[in-house]
């Protein structure tokens, strides 16, 4: 353990899943002189990303395993990164750990995942770890508020955001989606289990790709520390084949993945960036 005024980073595990995120932050710790020690999910993580770095591999439901991998290493602190599919319970790959967490599991995946992650993660602490978000690793990642680019949202535009943020806010209290897209104040669709991306596409043949906002916040009880709404240049590129107008986001509670490239395809798609302000949640 490190002292309080110890100017040494207590020793990180990230534990990667799938996208561009888990090699940003591996960057990031890497370079502020962290060990790091990277843990691929098996069949979600990239194992280009994942090797270039001392790492191991898990199944999911393989918890045991994961401690154990955390411990050896000397890690203090834990990141988890990356998209992860839902599985089915018959695939997890269980250890004994993990076959002891199961029935607390099986009841928090039927109140959602955000009951889910929030289990994992107090599953995480009582074993001594502490879990941060990806933005106190990567603070650059974090999405400012207002406008990003050269392209500005409407009066309609800012209305249609309003709108969207409400319809997340009482969805979310169910723990349905992160995502809703909205024209002209009616509501084209909202992200379910088919993910951020189908329901773009969805909802450009609803508008017949002439208009609408994506909206990105994230849900008012979700665990912000492993579950950030993310935005990179595919989220943009779809947006723009979709016909939308542009994309807002929440300032401060959403991992912009190379800014200045989303920045640039939002630009050359003539689609407007705006991070909303949202109250600081308790």
């Amino acid at each position: 353990m490190h002292s309080k005024g110890s100017s040494v980073k207590p020793g990180l595990g990230i534990v990667a899943g799938a996208g561009d995120l888990p090699s940003k932050l591996i960057e990031a710790a890497q370079a502020q002189g962290r060990k790091v020690f990277v843990i691929g999910v098996k069949g979600e993580g990239d194992p280009q990303v994942v090797s270039q770095s001392p790492h191991g591999w898990i199944g999911l439901g393989a918890f045991g395993a994961l401690v154990r991998m955390l411990r050896d290493n000397q890690c203090e602190e834990v990141v988890f990164v990356g998209a992860v599919q839902r599985p089915l319970f018959k695939n997890l790959s269980l250890d004994w750990h993990g076959f002891r967490l199961l029935p607390k599991v099986i009841s928090a995946a039927r109140k959602g995942d955000g009951v889910l992650l929030s289990v994992l993660v107090e599953e995480m602490e009582e074993q001594g770890f502490r879990v941060v978000g990806a933005e106190q690793v990567a603070n650059e990642l974090v999405a400012p508020s207002g406008i990003l680019g050269a392209i500005r949202p409407s009066t309609q535009d800012m209305d249609d955001i309003a709108k969207g943020i409400q319809v997340i806010e009482q969805l979310g209290l169910l723990d349905i989606g992160q995502a809703a897209v909205i024209k002209e104040g009616l509501v084209l669709g909202v992200e379910a289990a088919e993910g951020r991306d189908a329901l773009i596409e969805r909802c450009g043949h609803l508008s017949s790709k002439d208009g609408g906002v994506l909206v990105k916040i994230a849900k008012p009880e979700q665990e912000r520390r492993i579950d950030l709404p993310t935005l990179g240049t595919n989220t943009v590129r779809c947006a723009a084949a979709a016909g939308l107008k542009g994309i807002a986001f929440e300032a401060a509670g959403t991992l912009i993945v190379d800014r200045a490239l989303v920045v640039k395809a939002a630009d050359a798609a003539n689609l407007f960036l705006y991070g909303v302000q949202m109250p600081i949640p308790e």
